[in-house]
């Protein structure tokens, strides 16, 4: 053990049972009960951490339709750990990064407490009730998921993020320090971020050590700020004199000489170890990244970083990944926000909860900008679909029962946590919290335009005296900014607000820094001009290329964030369909045609993709959202079958080559929806669009019958710590490896050796096979499996196999 605080994580080793199951409903019966220290749980399942029992069980249409089809109910976990004698008298704490939801907390027979909320990360003193010198602790958790239709989304079920275990010196520096303050610019401060071009920067670092010995104690707190490269390029030292049970703040002042500034093209990080020495040896050591950028928001001109104008180009994600459900791994993350990067992304807006912590240190280092949105609802509870997205009646569970009482605690933990990441721009304190009579009401619903949705029915879209009065918003916003100015006032704060036509009457617009509008992309000119002083952002916008314009073409925009980066469990339109196929990237994570459509709209690289829709009877009449989620890129339709051809491309002019004919050259310039098209017949064979003056093209080709099943891709090694997880990319071919995406057959995948399979995705929305299962059927030719290391060096080897068909093996060394 080295000097000052030691982190041990807890996520290996875990037995969870599910209350009901064997074990757990014998105990509670009887004596004992799980949350006994003493309690006999092995015959229980041994799991490891992040785990969402959610996706462990089978899709019913008997649960409910917003939460994806999928299982809750009350799990137990159990975690034994021993700490030996050299960490006695050491102060301990626990801290959870997320449990989903209504968790209880013991250690060693001893209640720390409940926490109702699923996304805050939350911490509990273990000091009075640990023992060490190599006796055994037990810390027990109970999850109590009992209404299903508790959310608008997949919510997953359980300790789904990681948990740890800290111990430092009773002198030491407090949770959430420190706090390196950098300022953002505000728009009425714009000389601020001239200061990030000058020659040295200026930041502000508050820490704050506390004391918990009986004696007074004289401290020295030392800052050591690293460039990236390791090099030191500023330090701080300060003396304090700190009473018995005493603490108290520290402010350093430091001053960065020709700073390397963050950015989304440039995410440099600093590295900033701050230590605290008493009675001459170190008693804490922390190291914080540090992102050294400014910001702002203009109400003429935008959004600026670092004092340049910048388009946000962002998407909305949920928190969970198909299979895996809400328990995503890191590599997992890393890999969905690199596809999104290519395609042109800079900013990403987590909806509508805090997330995963290592989901936001990804975004601060492959440099995205963040909103981090605390809630869905306030003091009310909205509308839960059970039966089908818009289908009467919905069901009323949610965070909005525990509201009055924990929403404090949970947006000031958020903050605190999340502040010193450089990649948040902005803190939500809501999301369409304003949507009409849900829960909301107010008087003048019936005179305004677009309330509310067409199917509602017409008791829904009266005003109810009965419902909380929608002129409360702007009391609970001013309430919840104080919150957050409270413990970070460098960055604005905003919300996503559905019915800006009313929001703006009551005031509640007039509390936020930066507004966001969610779908309302036809009143950005009129209240533009209406509340000039007013900095305005799309939140969540549609893919269509009109809404990108609507941000594109007006300075005062800042950005958008489409709905959504990935498609996500739950918001299901009905069963079978227990997901929603919003995003640019499918449950897998693989890139749909849309993806690239948007890549040529946001990327400076050469893009040109084709893609293939139906345009039989009655396709002309079908929105252009239905036509982008029936196309497909393959080449492989019916003999003399209708069918539109649309390249996605940001070249000038694109030629199509069916088989080596020529169907004529269609220019962007006078493509009105920004896409490029030809209507013709399918022909099978060799489809080809070709850029002219440009070495880029794409084609299609008609495959024949499935004869392989294919590796696409694989890692060739990964590191064997028990944590890592490695993604194995499966496909159909034909016999001679022409991709096929129309003809999916099952196939079965079996993993040996050091790695674990944790789940099978093919990106199938509408698929019900339960995801324990060691096969699944592919989906447009396509499959990913998901192998996690056990621990241990040595050799994977992987095999998938299908009826009829030659096998696919890959091997991936774990080292």
């Amino acid at each position: 053990m080295g000097e000052g605080r030691t982190v041990i994580g807890l996520d290996a080793g875990w037995k969870f049972r599910k209350a009901g199951a064997g074990a757990v409903a014998g105990a509670v019966a009887g004596a004992a009960t799980p949350s006994h220290k003493g309690f006999d749980d092995s015959a229980w399942q041994t799991v490891a951490l992040p785990h969402d029992w959610s996706v462990t069980e089978p899709f019913s249409p008997d649960y409910s339709s917003g939460t994806g089809y999928a299982a809750g109910g009350i799990g137990w976990y159990r975690k034994s750990f021993r700490l030996d004698a050299e960490y006695a008298g050491k102060l301990a704490s626990i801290t959870f990064d997320g449990v989903y939801n209504n968790s209880q907390v013991w250690i060693n027979g001893h209640n720390l407490g409940r926490r109702p909320n699923g996304y805050s990360s939350f911490s509990y003193d273990l000091t009075p009730f640990l023992v060490s010198g190599g006796r055994t602790n037990v810390v027990v958790v109970k999850v109590s998921r009992l209404d299903l239709a508790d959310s608008r989304w997949f919510t997953g079920s359980g300790i789904y993020r990681s948990v740890y275990l800290t111990l430092t010196d009773p002198v030491r520096l407090a949770a959430y320090s420190p706090f390196v303050v950098i300022p953002a610019a505000s728009a009425a401060d714009a000389a601020g971020a001239d200061a990030a071009a000058a020659s040295a920067a200026a930041l502000m670092v508050e820490a704050r050590v506390i004391n918990s010995t009986d004696r007074a104690v004289d401290a020295v707190v030392r800052h050591s700020l690293a460039d990236p490269r390791g090099t030191v390029a500023a330090t701080y030292e300060a003396s304090l004199r700190l009473g018995p049970g005493a603490d108290a703040p520290c402010r350093a002042a430091l001053s960065v000489a020709r700073p390397e500034l963050w950015s989304p093209d440039s995410p440099s990080l600093y590295a900033l170890t701050t230590e605290v020495v008493a009675d001459g040896k170190t008693t804490d050591r922390t190291t914080t990244a540090v992102g050294i950028r400014t910001f702002r928001f203009d109400p003429d001109r935008g959004f600026f970083l670092n004092d340049a104008n910048l388009k946000l180009k962002g998407v909305c994600l949920h928190h969970d990944a198909g299979c895996l459900g809400a328990a995503v791994p890191a590599p997992v993350w890393a890999d969905r926000l690199a596809k999104l990067k290519a395609m042109g992304c800079n900013a990403i807006r987590m909806s509508h909860n805090p997330p995963d912590p290592k989901l936001l240190d990804l975004c601060d280092s492959l440099g995205f900008l963040v909103i981090d949105e605390a809630f869905d609802e306030w003091e009310g509870v909205k509308n839960k679909w059970s039966t089908g997205h818009n289908v009467y009646p919905p069901k009323h569970f949610g965070y909005g029962d525990d509201f009055p009482v924990w929403h404090e605690a949970d947006l000031a933990a958020m903050v605190q946590r999340d502040r010193n990441h450089p990649s948040i721009i902005l803190w939500s304190v809501g999301n369409e919290v304003d949507y009409p009579n849900d829960p909301y009401c107010h008087p003048s619903f019936l005179a305004m335009a677009g309330n509310n949705d067409a199917g509602k029915p017409a008791q829904e879209m009266m005003y109810d005296p009965d419902k909380p009065n929608a002129e409360r918003l702007a009391g609970i916003a001013r309430e919840l900014v104080a919150i957050v100015k409270k413990h970070d006032a460098t960055r604005p704060v905003t919300a996503a607000i559905a019915f800006p036509e009313l929001s703006n009457i009551t005031g509640y617009c007039a509390e936020l820094d930066v507004v966001g509008y969610n779908y309302k992309e036809n009143f950005y000119a009129a209240d533009h001009a209406a509340y000039p002083d007013r900095a305005l952002l799309g939140s969540e916008n549609g893919a269509g290329y009109d809404q990108w314009l609507a941000a594109r073409d007006n300075d005062f925009i800042a950005g958008q964030f489409v709905w959504t980066g990935v498609d996500y469990l739950g918001e299901a339109k009905g069963w079978p369909v227990r997901a929603s196929p919003a995003g640019f990237l499918d449950l897998a994570g693989n890139p749909k045609p849309k993806y690239f459509f948007r890549k040529s709209l946001w990327s400076a690289e050469p893009v040109l993709c084709l893609a293939v829709r139906p345009n039989g009877e009655g396709a002309g009449a079908a929105s252009e959202w239905s036509k982008v989620q029936a196309e497909a890129a393959h080449w492989d339709w019916g003999a003399g079958e209708a069918v539109e051809v649309v390249a996605y491309t940001n070249l000038p002019e694109v030629e199509l080559i069916l088989n080596g004919r020529s169907l004529g050259t269609r220019r962007l310039d006078d493509a009105p929806t920004g896409y490029l098209h030809w209507d013709l017949a399918f022909e099978p064979g060799r489809l080809e669009a070709r850029a002219a003056d440009s070495p880029i093209s794409c084609e299609l080709r008609t495959s024949g019958a499935a004869a392989a099943v294919v590796v696409l891709a694989a890692p060739a090694a990964i590191t064997a710590d028990g944590r890592y997880v490695a993604r194995i990319d499966l496909g159909l071919a034909d016999a001679t490896g022409i991709p096929i995406a129309t003809a999916d057959v099952p196939v079965a995948v079996r993993v040996e050796g050091p790695g674990e399979l944790l789940g099978l995705e093919s990106g199938d929305v509408a698929d019900t096979e339960a995801y324990t299962t060691p096969f699944r059927k592919t989906y447009r030719g396509r499959l990913v499996a998901y192998v996690r290391s056990t621990g241990v060096a040595g050799t994977v080897r992987l095999r998938a196999e299908s009826a009829g068909l030659e096998a696919a093996a890959a091997t991936i060394d774990c080292r």
